[in-house]
């Protein structure tokens, strides 16, 4: 498409034309947005204006199928919950108060469809991207996080694309000098031609360093800055991001951006020297829609209009057009606003790090956003037209049909149905299930990352949570998790996205952090399904009405819809990330145990909730209802476990979810390889349940805790206080390196390790 040579003027929508063969159809606009283009112009759009609209009227960009619901997180939010909220809803990235002076924003999005096309520029520019969205809020970045969904572990493309995405995910990470500190590494089936690459990066500022996004000021320069602008990317937004995957549509490969990371560090480091300068006044990075949208959201968020000279941009290729510039996701791009007296002390910047910069335009008072390439106007429109106000659609939805059919299809596999399972076939059971590609060790992968770097990584996976150093003289620090469990979601969408919700809170609070924000990324198939709409509002539903019962603000995220192929959707996946507050990590708690004689403590109740379990799930079976989510019980949970770490009453903590006790029992024991005496008699009598389920059930609301033996008393007391169910399961033993499960049978952890550790080299190499 080029603006010089391709009038739409001269373009009609014939009777019987495909709409494949028409511009707007090719960059992904219905018939009925370009009419609605053409009323608000009062005219036909020209070319680079068609690629505005259509890049920022993008499913991707202007969230059209889903911020009727969306709205629910603004609508339910108290006043309680809004009192640490700095900056929410709407900005590059939520900021959350930390005390003393200290904020720290977090953000998680998702790089899908490119990461399936390409997996490792598709993950190395997901990072990138949510990178650069944290230092456009001022914020220094000091951690990133992957929750990774692939499909079926031995399916021969699952390999090219694990091997991919990991490596890009690492690379970029890596070369930025960011510890990447936990997140989610999940096989299914449902994944297998729409693989789930979420980003997230964490960054801190102090309160005066909080930038926002909007162009101010008559008469300030626009500069852009950073790499130059070449042809990767065109179309990501509007086509790649914003379809479903068909096998009939032609290659999308050359819509994915290539990332350099060195690049962007620098950048980092420039930004940062701007912002302690107050050198900027508004400031936007340039990801999805590029060009297109950094002018017309600082624009929109400003108080005038702004002009462009377009013909001033740096290229990498200089045979782009103006719409392929303006489209143009090309990544290491920043833009901002500086006053005319400034000038010189940014450019001094600029020189000093050798980053390249073009003034491209200047803020008006028109109200309009001005575009020109070689003297000519080829964009000229209301600029919130474009940012703010494209089309909106309250799509239909409903329940499939087969939805009651699903939750009627209840578990019914345990060895237990056939008379009591023994000690050897708990045993197996245990080993099968810590052997799962979900449950299996992630080292593989996390061994890639570095953890680490920076020295301020107070813990990382396999750790419930990631624990991150703010401050070194208080000790001051953040404490992250992400979560989600698609089988859940797909049995019921409400209660699937508050178990991932609670199970975020439970994970942050584990560590011994206060949850305090939440950001989401919600995955979900093609919303002109109305089965997949049913799935997606309920689960916005379900996960606003739950951080209101947890008293938690949802500060931002992403929607990424249309992940599926060929009519088949992915499991409605709405990952949650939970942001939780450290006064001091030097007492956080780590997920495993190491004194010997240290009481080991269940709190909660089981109950026999096998349906979307992972051992159903090895036996083949989807069906049934998730385990029932109760929040005000995790509330309490979460008080309790916070309360306990803080006053030194546990010295480790885990969380029951996947997998259940036997998981979390095992995963605790390998932490630091230190062994445990466990007798669960008395439990499975006050629960009324079975060994078997006691091991396997997924119930909620549910934690492991080790107690030293000073502290049990003031632990029971504690627990008795607040009602909250315990019972002690077992003792530490340091002596003897294994799993001993009393009466029933034992698991050296020589063994348990080999099952847990050997999955993914075996197949990954």
């Amino acid at each position: 498409m080029s603006d010089k040579h391709f009038n739409l003027d001269t373009v009609e929508h014939a009777a019987g034309t495909p709409d494949t063969e028409l511009p707007w159809a090719e960059l992904g606009l219905k018939d009925n947005e370009f009419e609605e283009i053409k009323r608000i112009l009062g005219r036909r759009p020209t070319a680079a204006e068609l690629a505005m609209y259509s890049v920022m009227w993008s499913e991707h960009c202007s969230y059209k199928s889903s911020k009727v619901h969306l709205r629910q997180f603004g609508e339910k939010v108290t006043e309680e919950m809004k009192k640490d909220l700095l900056v929410g809803i709407g900005e590059n990235a939520g900021v959350t108060d930390l005390g003393d002076g200290w904020a720290v924003t977090f953000k998680i999005e998702s790089h899908n469809h490119p990461s399936y096309v390409e997996p490792y520029q598709g993950a190395a520019t997901g990072v990138g991207g949510i990178v650069r969205d944290i230092i456009s809020m001022g914020a220094r970045p000091v951690a990133v996080m992957d929750p990774l969904r692939f499909g079926a572990i031995d399916h021969p493309d699952t390999a090219r694309v694990v091997h991919g995405v990991v490596a890009g995910v690492g690379g970029y990470g890596n070369s930025l000098g960011l510890p990447n500190v936990g997140g989610e590494v999940v096989f299914d089936s449902c994944y297998q031609g729409n693989p789930l690459v979420n980003a997230l990066a964490v960054g801190v500022m102090r309160h005066e360093d909080i930038r926002l996004a909007n162009a101010s000021g008559v008469g300030n320069k626009v500069v852009l800055f950073g790499a130059r602008t070449g042809g990767d990317g065109i179309g990501g937004a509007s086509v790649l991001a914003s379809e479903s995957f068909d096998d009939a549509k032609p290659s999308k490969r050359p819509a994915v951006q290539v990332g350099d990371p060195f690049a962007e560090k620098v950048l980092i480091e420039c930004c940062l020297e701007l912002f302690k300068g107050s050198l900027v006044e508004g400031i936007q990075d340039l990801g999805a829609a590029g060009i297109s949208c950094a002018t017309s959201e600082l624009a929109s968020n400003g108080e005038g209009g702004m002009h462009v000279d377009l013909t001033q941009v740096l290229l990498r290729d200089p045979t782009l057009t103006p719409g392929e510039i303006l489209m143009s996701e090309s990544q290491e791009r920043m833009m901002a606003v500086v006053t005319p007296e400034k000038v010189a002390a940014f450019e001094a910047v600029m020189d000093k790090w050798d980053v390249e910069h073009s003034w491209i335009g200047e803020v008006t008072g028109t109200g309009r956003l001005v575009i020109e390439w070689d003297d000519e106007v080829i964009v000229d429109v209301d600029p919130r037209t474009v940012a703010h106000e494209g089309p909106v659609y309250d799509r239909p939805y409903t329940r499939p049909a087969d939805q009651d059919r699903l939750q009627a299809d209840h578990f019914s596999g345990s060895p237990a149905d056939a008379g009591r399972p023994s000690g050897a076939e708990l045993k197996n059971a245990v080993l099968e299930l810590m052997a799962s590609p979900n449950l299996c060790a992630k080292d593989w992968v996390t061994d890639q990352y570095d953890r680490y770097v920076q020295g301020n990584t107070a813990m990382a996976m396999p750790d419930d949570a990631g624990v991150v150093r703010v401050d070194e003289r208080t000790g001051l620090g953040v404490a992250l998790s992400t979560d989600c469990n698609g089988r859940y979601a797909y049995l019921d969408p409400y209660a699937g996205a508050q178990l991932a919700l609670a199970e975020a809170y439970r994970n942050v609070a584990t560590s011994g952090a206060r949850p305090a924000a939440v950001s989401d990324c919600l995955n979900f198939g093609s919303p002109e399904d109305p089965e997949t709409m049913w799935q997606f509002a309920e689960a916005v539903r379900g996960l606003a009405d739950g951080c209101q019962q947890l008293g938690v603000p949802v500060t931002g995220g992403n929607v990424s819809l249309y992940n599926q192929t060929g009519g088949v959707a992915i499991h409605p996946t709405p990952v949650v990330a939970m942001l939780g507050v450290l006064d001091d990590v030097r007492r956080r708690t780590p997920s495993g145990w190491r004194e010997d004689g240290q009481a080991i403590y269940l709190l909660g109740t089981t109950r026999d909730e096998l349906d979307g379990s992972e051992w159903a799930n090895l036996r083949g079976h989807l069906g049934g209802l998730p385990p029932a989510v109760d929040l005000a019980q995790e509330k309490l949970l979460g008080e309790l476990l916070i309360n306990m770490s803080r006053d030194g009453m546990i010295d480790a903590a885990h969380d029951v979810a996947e997998g259940g006790l036997a998981a979390t029992l095992a995963e605790m024991a390998l932490r630091f390889d230190t062994g445990a005496r466990i007798g669960l008699g008395e439990v499975c009598e006050r629960d009324g349940v079975d060994l078997f389920t006691m091991l396997f059930s997924e119930t909620q609301g549910r934690a492991v805790v080790a107690v030293p033996r000073s502290e049990e008393v003031r632990f029971k007391d504690m627990c008795t206080m607040r009602a909250y169910p315990h019972t002690r399961i077992g003792v530490v033993d340091t002596e003897n390196r294994a799993l001993d499960v009393q009466s029933e049978f034992g698991i050296s952890l020589d063994e348990l390790r080999a099952a847990h550790e050997g999955t993914l080299p075996k197949y990954f190499g």
